[in-house]
């Protein structure tokens, strides 16, 4: 048997802009995407602190050291510039495995969504 558990998680970053007429996804400063052990084009779940909702949508890469987050698309109606999100993603496993495995947290700096 497989479950799926927490592979990566961005705790608390600020949205920067709201993209209404980009193709779609989240575009996250590449610093971001390296340090919690994302891939282009994985599929994330982002949840906003400010009003609820949750939605899901997949990462692209923003310019390394920007601070980029970027909610694009059908997206952007769930988020205002200055939101607070997470963002997290999830892994398929045995139960085995599940059980040791260590997801990578990050708690990047809030006010710049860098790494400080």
């Amino acid at each position: 048997m497989q479950i799926e558990v927490v592979k990566s998680k961005i705790h608390r970053v600020t949205v920067r802009q709201a993209d209404l007429n980009y193709i779609g996804s989240i575009t996250l400063d590449r610093d971001l995407i390296d340090a919690a052990n994302l891939i282009v084009g994985e599929k994330v779940q982002v949840l906003n602190i400010n009003n609820g909702e949750r939605l899901e949508t997949y990462v692209i890469e923003g310019p390394r050291g920007s601070g980029d987050v970027t909610l694009n698309g059908p997206a952007a109606r769930k988020v205002q510039t200055g939101d607070i999100i997470i963002i997290i993603s999830y892994a398929l496993m045995d139960v085995e495995a599940a059980k040791s495995f260590q997801p990578t947290l990050i708690f990047p700096n809030e006010n710049t969504n860098t790494l400080d």
